[in-house]
């Protein structure tokens, strides 16, 4: 295998989204727009909230891409109009695909919200292609016991396999593109070279610690995006001399390289398209989340 080299290194900025809740995001930023197929990576928290305190993102819409939630601590509860209701609660994945649109809100679950905690999370907004822009809307909940986890012989490398495959564990989501989505954590002396696509866009996400990336063995800290060049795997390692483990998202996909337009809760190719959707969501055509 073909080791793919680190091409750049981007820190997140902090901001407050949704009601005020407070994320890092390494893009899109100045340093980067997006990693096509991938628009937005979000990490959501780790806050503690005190009780009564929890903040979340009330009713907003979505047209012509996916939202990805992943939940490490904290419960959160998600609606929609069209009806459906569930609970995330830690190690959970939802895989939403918006699609056409719809309206939803992802609010602390109400018993969370009463005793207080810590929240901490992600959620990756992954593009649609054309010809999917406007398929129906979708979703896949899948429980932390129904994500495969597997551990390298040594037990110094453990992975959760939300989307693709690593060490021989294979997830069970379906995606409209080709995609990884794998959650590693590193112990000291461990390392990986995990197989990816030649033709996958991919970059590593650290949230905790610090990784050796790349062939080169970059230094990657807890706060920082990589993105890497051309081959067929990526090496991930953490120094045996290494304080602690390094944590990190590891994610791929085939770009779509289609035209991008973009505005807030909207992703389609045009801007002819962004200003219908608009027009359909004042006009109630996205529907309505009941009281």
């Amino acid at each position: 295998m073909t080791v793919r080299p680190v091409r750049s290194v981007v820190a997140a900025h902090r901001q407050l989204e949704g009601g005020g809740f407070p994320v890092r995001r390494p893009f899109p930023t100045h340093g980067a727009d997006m990693v096509d197929p991938f628009l937005l990576l979000d990490e959501m928290g780790p806050v503690t909230w005190g009780p009564r305190q929890a903040i979340g993102a009330p009713d907003h819409p979505h047209r012509g891409f996916e939202t990805v939630t992943y939940v490490l601590a904290g419960r959160m509860q998600h609606r929609d109009s069209t009806g459906r209701t569930g609970d995330l609660t830690p190690g959970d994945v939802q895989w939403m695909t918006a699609g056409s649109g719809l309206i939803h809100s992802e609010l602390p679950e109400p018993a969370f919200f009463e005793s207080g905690g810590v929240m901490h999370g992600f959620q990756i907004w992954v593009n649609l292609p054309r010809a999917h822009k406007m398929t129906a809307p979708r979703y896949q909940e899948i429980g932390a016991k129904g994500l495969p986890v597997a551990e390298s012989p040594d037990g110094k490398v453990w992975v959760r396999v939300i989307a693709g495959e690593a060490l021989g564990a294979k997830a069970v989501i379906d995606t409209f593109t080709p995609i990884s989505y794998l959650h590693f954590k590193v112990q000291p002396g461990g390392s990986i070279d995990q197989p990816i696509a030649a033709d996958h866009n991919t970059f590593a996400w650290v949230f905790s610690g610090e990784a050796a990336l790349g062939p080169e063995g970059k230094r990657v800290t807890d706060g920082h995006m990589a993105t890497f060049g051309p081959g067929d795997s990526v090496r991930v390692a953490v120094p045996a001399d290494a304080t602690g483990p390094a944590e990190l998202l590891l994610l791929s996909g085939r770009p779509l390289n289609e035209p991008v337009a973009r505005y807030g809760p909207f992703v389609m190719n045009t801007k002819q398209e962004i200003l219908q959707a608009f027009e359909d969501y004042r006009a109630g055509k996205l529907g309505q989340i009941s009281a």
